[in-house]
């Protein structure tokens, strides 16, 4: 497997000075009736020096081959001269952004789920892009969804059927991201590609299952509301029959203290405001 080899070729403008001066030279020939030097003079500039100039922008890179041979990349920007027979590839080393398709997969308890994932990417070995794999964009969007589908595969949509999960999908975001950064640059270090960042940017269940999970994520809120809402009410409860005793404003024997806690639950706990009832009489009438 090639090796990315950083190379500096000379500067292309005294090529370009060459060049001019052959030019020259060439048409100072002509004139004087001296065709044939003319035209082999004409011929070395145009064979042996222009095809050998070159252009780097920023941010973009040339990876040299001279007759099947790897000799070397151009990283620097600016204007050079290589040697003329070399075959140039340009390859940007500019970020992409691929914004991968909705899979519809299966997560770790087999619910079906809808994933997708936005990746930001950049070639970090051009030898690798360019030599080990046929087509490094093609090869980057296809291990990144095989990627996708296997995170999806490793963990639950969320805890509602296992609470001891540690990571899921819905609730672990930033350690699922960790690890689908992770998995991917292990897969594309064969084409040189590195991995900036990677997370999930959509995440829903499938829709012949939402319906059902929606009103399953809605009965497990409104058991957890109810919990906290009865566990409140109880402290208050006892709290309040602790303060009327240590006050001694009234005492209550057991028959009593149940008819006033079952008054405040059902007040502290009902969805509606609840109409007051004057008793004139006693707990016992």
């Amino acid at each position: 497997m090639e090796t990315e080899k950083i190379t500096s070729p000379p500067s292309g403008y005294l090529a370009l000075t060459l060049f001019l001066l052959l030019l020259a030279t060439a048409i100072y020939l002509g004139i004087n009736q001296y065709g044939a030097a003319c035209v082999l003079i004409l011929l070395i500039g145009v064979t042996l020096i222009l095809p050998g100039l070159i252009i780097v922008n920023p941010n973009e890179s040339k990876v040299l081959t001279l007759f099947g041979k790897y000799t070397g990349t151009v990283k620097q920007d600016g204007f050079f001269w290589v040697n003329p027979f070399t075959v140039k590839r340009k390859i940007s080393l500019k970020a992409y952004n691929l914004n991968g398709q909705q899979l519809k997969v299966n997560d770790k308890l087999g619910n079906p789920i809808e994933i997708a994932a936005v990746i930001v990417w950049q070639v970090k070995d051009t030898a690798k892009a360019v030599f080990s794999v046929e087509n490094y964009v093609q090869y980057v969007n296809i291990q990144s969804e095989a990627a996708v589908r296997h995170l999806a595969n490793s963990f639950a949509y969320d805890n509602l059927e296992d609470e001891t999960e540690a990571i899921t999908l819905r609730g672990g975001a930033e350690q699922v991201s960790h690890l689908l950064e992770q998995e991917l640059n292990e897969r594309l270090d064969r084409a040189g590609i590195e991995v900036l960042e990677g997370r999930i940017s959509h995440l829903a269940y499938a829709p012949e299952i939402a319906n059902a999970m929606l009103q399953r994520q809605q009965a497990s809120a409104i058991i957890a509301a109810r919990k906290q809402i009865v566990e409140g009410a109880v402290g208050m409860v006892e709290m309040a029959l602790s303060r009327l005793s240590e006050k001694n404003i009234v005492e209550f024997d057991e028959e009593r203290k149940a008819a006033m806690v079952s008054n405040l639950l059902v007040v502290l706990c009902g969805e509606r405001a609840v109409s007051p009832v004057v008793n004139t009489g006693t707990l016992y009438h």
